[in-house]
């Protein structure tokens, strides 16, 4: 993706210049008139040869009566074709009449921009055949239980894979692509194939790159990139903080096919190592682009521009996310190689079979409501897992002592915990050795546990998005869920902005007040005790030590 000479990014335009690198493409003309993608295109090197081969095959010429001004009988003529054991892409009566043709549903009968990608007919994109995988990586799928692509991997996937006609002019190459899906749509899928796909046909470390905000998404990017790609063997490695820099360099240096790693430890190791290069990789993906790409309390800015910084020019830059935010926009709108661009259609932002539900309680009752939902659906569900989600650290540990001491299965996770810990807990979360999850917004984007059946939000989220991902814990793949939001005298507001963003009416879950007074004293004696317990841990101190720890690692 290239840039337009003189727009600066609300951050800089240097990140911006990086993410949307590459020259544009160029075109010479054929003597039919109909401009052509020259032959400088960035395809790695690989069995297929393809420049060579669109030569041989004499660039697909059209008949003689075919002209310029004649573009209704040229898109007639030629039906590009890809032969099913050379490769090769060849016109339709000529290497492969009875082949199957994994270009004609993303061609069109007149050539239409990207946009009618969408608009392709539901027959072709019946199985991921038709979307150009080749045989191993469907049946990887279907043993994993993948059985029909969703649409974002219907509308994703072929734009990266090969090229398609856009304005008479056909792209040899995979373009970059912007995908924008509801929560639990298959995201990761759709960009985990392609790089699978590709990686089969030219194997060599390090391949891709892929960049996510949180350590435990990281992992479970790595584990779908693991499983699907057993077959080839593949090598993965994750850069994460909190881990032993010492092992992940020695991995690095090791050539992975992919790594998958957080902006701060990959900067770190660019900074203070040189025993491994990233010049040759062929894909650079970044989930939870918008959050990746916005500032705030954690800005991945400078650790991006280091990353980038030593990335090659030609390569393909996919961005994923579940929210669409200005940056993106601006991204889309300034890259002058139009990345291929697909946003859910939806009117809503989160899933149908999301039961989306709120509780309208005062602050010093709170508590007693999340005790008294959470024995109800133990009660009725004892094989239901539970996610609650909170706004602080302290908040996270005091609610997990509160709930332990009326003898609820409940684990933790927060960001002041050791890595290892965090791990560990999810680990034991996901095995349904503990039931609950309290957790603030670090276990909010991305992770993906099937047995989720309800999330609780313990205070209402103050932004629409966060609201977004956090509920997108459950009702994944098509399962039902339900979402509880806990909402104040003073929460009004937000309930309304989050409303207004999804276009959607929470509904009041029916709550029996005389159930939840009745246990208003005992929770709120049991919270103070667990306040002072942690007090007596200086866990307050910790967290200041951890922010001193950090103000050194930044120079100030």
């Amino acid at each position: 993706m290239s840039m337009k000479v003189g727009r600066q990014s609300a951050f800089g335009s240097s990140l911006f210049q990086d993410l949307c690198c590459g020259p544009p493409p160029t075109f010479v003309p054929d003597h039919t008139g109909i401009p052509f993608n020259s032959l400088e295109t960035h395809f790695s090197a690989g069995p297929r040869l393809f420049a060579a081969q669109l030569v041989g095959l004499g660039r697909m010429e059209s008949k003689p009566q075919a002209s310029a001004s004649n573009t209704q009988s040229v898109n007639h003529l030629w039906q590009p074709r890809v032969h099913t054991q050379t490769g090769l892409l060849c016109e339709d009566f000529s290497l492969e009449s009875n082949s199957q043709c994994l270009l004609h549903a993303h061609c069109g009968s007149t050539r239409k921009s990207s946009s009618s990608l969408g608009e392709r007919n539901k027959e072709d994109m019946a199985d991921f055949l038709s979307l150009g995988l080749s045989d191993w990586l469907v049946k990887q799928c279907k043993q994993l239980g993948i059985n029909k692509p969703t649409p974002v991997q219907e509308n994703c996937m072929p734009p990266i894979l090969q090229g398609e006609w856009r304005c008479c002019v056909f792209f040899l190459t995979g373009r970059d692509c912007m995908g924008c899906a509801k929560t639990g749509s298959g995201k990761t899928a759709a960009f985990v194939l392609p790089v699978l796909q590709k990686l089969s046909e030219d194997p060599y470390g390090i391949f891709c790159l892929v960049l996510t905000p949180t350590r435990e998404l990281a992992y479970q990017i790595a584990e779908q990139f693991r499983v699907l790609g057993k077959p080839l063997g593949l090598r993965d490695c994750i850069i994460v903080g909190g881990m032993d820099m010492v092992s992940q360099a020695l991995e690095l240096s090791n050539q992975p096919h992919v790594v998958v790693a957080t902006p701060g430890r990959l900067a770190d190791h660019i900074r203070s190592s040189n025993t491994f290069s990233m010049s040759k990789i062929q894909f650079l993906i970044l989930d939870e682009a918008d959050r990746l790409l916005e500032q705030g309390c954690t800005d991945f800015t400078k650790d991006l521009e280091t990353i980038l910084g030593i990335l090659p020019a030609k390569r393909q830059t996919l961005l994923f996310s579940a929210t669409l935010t200005d940056t993106l926009h601006e991204l889309k709108n300034i890259a002058m190689n139009k990345p291929f661009f697909w946003e859910s259609t939806s009117e809503t932002r989160t899933v149908e079979e999301l039961d989306q539900r709120y509780i309208l309680t005062p602050e010093k009752v709170k508590d007693a409501y999340l005790v008294h939902l959470i024995q109800k659906f133990t009660d009725e569900h004892d094989d239901w897992s539970i996610i609650i989600f909170t706004n602080t650290c302290k908040n996270c540990k005091i609610l997990t002592m509160m709930l332990r001491e009326f003898n609820f299965p409940t684990i933790s996770l927060h960001s002041m915990m050791k890595q290892k810990q965090r791990f560990a807990n999810l680990a034991k979360f996901k095995a349904s050795v503990y039931k609950i999850l309290i957790a603030t917004d670090v276990a909010a984007r991305g992770l993906d546990i099937p047995t989720v059946q309800v999330v609780i939000n313990h205070n209402t989220p103050g932004l629409p998005k966060i609201y977004i991902h956090r509920v997108g814990r459950t009702a994944r793949a098509g399962r039902n869920g339900v979402s509880i939001t806990l909402v104040t005298q003073y929460d009004i507001h937000l309930v309304h902005a989050i409303e207004a963003q999804n276009n959607t009416k929470l509904k009041e879950y029916p709550v029996e007040e005389k159930e939840v007074l009745k246990i208003l004293t005992q929770v709120n004696v049991t919270r103070r005790e667990c306040e002072i317990k942690l007090e007596s841990t200086d866990f307050d101190e910790k967290k200041e030590i951890n922010k001193r720890k950090q103000l050194i690692l930044e120079g100030k």
